[in-house]
């Protein structure tokens, strides 16, 4: 975990610094912290086809959230926040045992009104590796949920140890909870990490590597005085017309990036590669540089595109990643802010996220690339599709009156009519009747885009 020596009892110069106000808190005091790569316990030996094993124990920990915030309790993979990044070859498989020593009590308010929390420990886990091509049983199913030692685990609990084949390009995917319920709650209060994939592909292009490229994970969040983690809730107990627990819709009032409220980067004035992330639950992000430098994206959520596109300004919606190249070398000495133009809801300080502070010289001379090509691309000719299909996004109001989520009309429980055959092609159409974004991404495969 991440405890600096200077906290809450050493912040005389801000005296007013109060967690449940953003404009209290001074910003780009920190550091930003670069999670750590996960080792594994057993290496890959090709000879003896032998996999990578790791184990990773989902635990309670304290952690900091700012320089002058006390130390904030949360659920982290190996007790850290970001959990630790995984790195993979291509088509190296491997064998991940994640176990959970998490407390029996949750850090967050429980709403047992909701499906899947009536009858369940209240604090459960279940990891998905989103974006991954994948087995279904290592997939992190909602109801392949267990507790603590695996004391309890749900209806669709197949495995301890998941596999992860790693059978596809190399991409930015992250690891996250996904148990029925309380997903928001776990990755909100922590349970988040890397996981990328390395292709031999991407080795030839000399793109800015080791310390120059970055994982960058963005999160909003908001504290309670005593700097502990806020969820809304109400404590009305389940009863025939309760005043709901959970709100429809809930947005943190400040940013938190790789663990940090506004932190900063000390970087060379040299290329650099980012890799963002919005982790967040519900909020979406329109990112931009201060300078209006223009921005060499290079890769989406699926990999590397064929060519890079510059582009000033982009929208990230939640669990969406995009793979950046950004060239400092023209701001020797300056300091420029990774700035916030999406503001809804409105929220004083969500207009900037973290600041780059540009140094003098380089350690080494830069030899890294921006290609013109990146990786080849074959298109799905939708002419081969053998099937289409259209999911429509309704709404209806359950017992309660709360908002209750459909999609063709059926709830979670329905038996499944989307039946494919394997290794064909289909069009879904995805029609969204709500009044707000939704965004979706399809288990298991790959996808293209095409309108």
């Amino acid at each position: 975990m991440y405890e600096e020596t200077v906290g809450w009892d050493r912040r005389e110069e801000y005296e007013i610094l109060d967690p449940t106000d953003p404009e209290t808190i001074p910003k780009f005091v920190d550091p930003l912290p670069i999670p750590k790569i996960a080792r594994p316990m057993r290496p890959y030996d090709s000879s003896k086809s032998r996999e990578l094993f790791y184990k990773i124990t989902m635990r309670e920990a304290k952690h900091r959230f700012h320089k002058y915030f006390p130390l904030t309790t949360i659920f982290g993979y190996n007790g850290t926040y970001p959990g630790p990044t995984i790195e993979v070859p291509k088509d190296v498989a491997i064998k991940v045992k994640w176990e959970n020593q998490l407390p029996k009590k949750h850090i967050l308010p429980i709403d047992h009104t909701l499906h899947g929390t009536m009858d369940t420990p209240d604090v459960r886990t279940v990891i998905h590796l989103h974006g991954a091509n994948v087995d279904a049983d290592s997939d992190g199913h909602p109801e392949a949920w267990f507790s603590r030692d695996n004391e309890f685990v749900g209806q669709k609990y197949e495995r301890e140890i998941y596999e992860y084949t790693n059978h596809q390009a190399g991409a930015t995917l992250w690891y996250h909870d996904h148990a029925l319920g309380i997903t928001r709650l776990n990755v909100y209060s922590g349970l988040a990490g890397f996981y990328l994939i390395r292709d031999f592909l991407e080795e030839r292009l000399n793109l800015p590597k080791n310390e120059y490229e970055i994982p960058i994970m963005i999160q909003d969040k908001t504290f309670n005085k005593d700097g502990s983690l806020f969820y809304p809730d109400n404590t009305t107990p389940p009863i025939d017309n309760p005043v709901p627990s959970t709100p429809a819709a809930f947005f943190g009032n400040t940013v938190v990036v790789n663990g940090k409220l506004w932190p900063y980067l000390e970087v060379e004035p040299r290329k650099y590669r980012f890799r963002i992330l919005n982790a967040s639950n519900l909020r979406s992000y329109t990112l931009g540089l201060s300078n209006g430098e223009v921005l060499h994206q290079i890769g989406t959520d699926q990999g590397l595109l064929h060519q890079p596109q510059d582009i000033k300004s982009f929208i990230l919606e939640p669990a969406e990643r995009i793979d950046l190249i950004v060239d400092f070398s023209k701001y020797i000495g300056q300091e420029i802010i990774l700035q916030n133009t999406a503001q809804t809801p409105p929220s004083p300080g969500m207009e900037v996220i973290m600041k780059f502070i540009v140094g003098k010289e380089v350690k080494y001379p830069d030899t890294s690339t921006i290609p013109n090509e990146l990786m080849p691309f074959h298109p799905i000719d939708p002419a081969l599709a053998v099937k289409e299909r259209t999911m429509i996004l309704d709404e209806t109001k359950d017992h309660y009156g709360r908002t209750l989520h459909l999609l063709n009309n059926r709830m979670w429980s329905d038996p499944a009519t989307e039946k494919v055959k394997l290794d064909t092609i289909e069009i879904w159409h995805l029609v969204n009747n709500f009044n707000f974004p939704h965004p979706i991404h399809i288990h298991l495969v790959n996808f293209e885009i095409l309108g």
